[in-house]
């Protein structure tokens, strides 16, 4: 795992890649718009971390475009296989319509790569865990082939409920929140909180001490930055109202307002 930390917008960089790489490495996941920090990889990062690639014919790559459709500001989505197509016989793009299409439930993803990959999934697939229901299929197929005034929609609604979350974060004491390009997280650093104490006197000694007494004494839950591998760091989904959210900001306003 390669730590991206915040002074590189939480991306995997060029010599970061080279330096992990060894003759056991088997594949590079790589999710723009990520989770959970929402930054994204535009086709010149990918350029140059494809370039890296292209040196080591050994590793396969997974491009996890979940949130393809949820891009803010103008940021042009773009995937491995589009823009350095001589990797396309090693790179599996996945994709899906739990996030764009708001159908989690339906539990329906896809892939795409080279067919021996793809037949080899299957007969995985279909071993462990049977395969998608007719319906699921037939509710994708409408999401994908039907009108999409909902994604733009839904792209506008996340847009501004991003602005209302990072504007309130940063107005937080001790709170730094950068600006997303995509999905519905933030992930803000709560650096100059570690070492205090809360209102309540929970010293403030980690990311998961700040989620606990966060919870505990605001009512408001987030995901510690530890679970995802990098401190100190918090995570919240945007995927909600813009009125919860904006309670939601003003509880941990308050909360970091308490701590000394």
């Amino acid at each position: 795992v390669i730590e991206c930390g915040i002074e590189h917008g939480f991306r995997l960089t060029p010599d970061a890649l080279e330096a992990a790489i060894t003759p056991r490495t088997k594949w590079l996941i790589l999710n723009s718009p990520s989770n959970p920090s929402g930054a994204g990889y535009s086709r010149a990062r990918i350029q140059a971390l494809s370039d890296v690639l292209l040196r080591h014919p050994h590793v396969w790559i997974l491009s996890d475009d979940i949130y393809e459709h949820l891009v803010f500001d103008g940021f042009e989505f773009a995937t491995p296989a589009q823009v350095e197509p001589r990797l396309k016989n090693r790179i599996l793009t996945m994709n899906g319509v739990s996030k764009s299409y708001a159908m989690t439930g339906w539990r329906i993803g896809y892939g795409a790569g080279p067919e021996s990959l793809i037949r080899a999934m299957a007969k995985l697939q279909s071993q462990s865990t049977s395969n998608p229901c007719s319906i699921s299929q037939h509710a994708a197929e409408a999401a994908l082939s039907g009108p999409q005034d909902y994604v733009s929609d839904s792209r506008a609604a996340f847009q501004r409920r991003r602005d209302l979350i990072v504007a309130g974060l940063n107005d937080c004491p001790g709170i730094e929140c950068p600006i997303p390009q995509g999905a519905f997280y933030v992930y803000p650093s709560i650096a100059r909180l570690i070492g205090r104490t809360s209102a309540a006197g929970t010293p403030i000694d980690s990311d998961e001490a700040f989620a606990n007494a966060l919870l505990e004494e605001s009512g408001v839950a987030v995901v510690f930055g530890a679970a995802f591998g990098l401190s100190p760091h918090f995570r919240i989904s945007y995927a909600a109202s813009d009125e919860v959210l904006a309670d939601a900001v003003a509880r941990i306003r308050r909360f970091c307002e308490g701590c000394n």
